[in-house]
């Protein structure tokens, strides 16, 4: 979905044992090629580039990939897109756990061993290594207010809580919120992060409040999609979670 000539946000559906689950990565378009926030679950290379190409998007032309955080269903597509974006940024608080030199938060031994064996071989391989500690994924790491070129302008805002590194980015020309998970969409409804997977749930709920300094009529959640509205509704809404 085209949300402005800048942003387009995509729409993957993962099956996930015998549930499903829809995530929404979102494109930044420049004269340079494009920016990926965030790389879905590993596997999702395929499907994320036929998006891309369905969008009139080279999807060999990524210079940059931005995570908004650690959790699996953020990264867990990166080793594929690595060889083609020469630029990896996320927040300095979460960059030890991408690089492998932590074990993620939320990712289990268990899960991770299922996982691993669920993959095709090739895959799991690459997907191993990458998370191992031996490989940087991280090459640019960033901190609260810092300034991105991309699509004319990107502030990072760091919104903790989900996790120690969660950032949200603000685009100003389009007054437009990518919140990662620090916000979800249910029923069209916008509501805070999902306390089930939120672990410093009063933490999150302090970083919304830091949004309130942003004229924001577009919200991009990656649990949801995409909720709009003026932005003093917006302001209000994020006053009451």
């Amino acid at each position: 979905m085209k949300i402005n000539p800048y942003i387009e946000m995509l729409n993957i559906t993962l099956q996930m044992g015998e549930n499903q689950m829809v995530i929404h990565p979102t494109v930044i378009r420049d004269e340079d090629g494009y920016v990926l926030v965030d790389t879905g679950m590993p596997g999702c290379y395929g499907p994320i580039t036929e998006l891309l190409t369905q969008a009139g998007i080279d999807p060999s032309a990524p210079h940059s990939i931005i995570l908004t955080h650690q959790d699996l269903d953020h990264v867990g597509g990166l080793p594929e897109f690595k060889d083609e974006a020469v630029n990896v940024y996320a927040h300095e608080d979460d960059q030890p756990y991408i690089d492998g030199l932590k074990p993620m938060i939320k990712l289990s031994e268990e899960f991770k061993k299922g996982l691993i064996a669920s993959l095709p071989q090739n895959l799991a391989s690459t997907f191993e290594t990458a998370f191992s500690g031996s490989v940087k994924n991280v090459t640019h790491s960033l901190v609260d207010g810092d300034q991105l070129p991309f699509g004319g302008g990107l502030t990072v805002i760091h919104t903790p809580g989900h996790t120690p590194g969660h950032i949200s980015l603000y685009h100003e020309a389009s007054k437009t919120l990518i919140a990662g998970d620090a916000m979800v969409v249910v029923n069209g409804k916008l509501q805070g992060p999902n306390p089930s997977v939120t672990p410093e749930m009063e933490t999150a709920l302090a970083s919304l409040r830091k949004l309130k300094a942003y004229p924001i009529e577009n919200v991009i959640c990656y649990h949801g999609g995409l909720f709009q509205g003026d932005a003093q509704a917006i302001h209000e809404l994020i006053e009451r979670l």
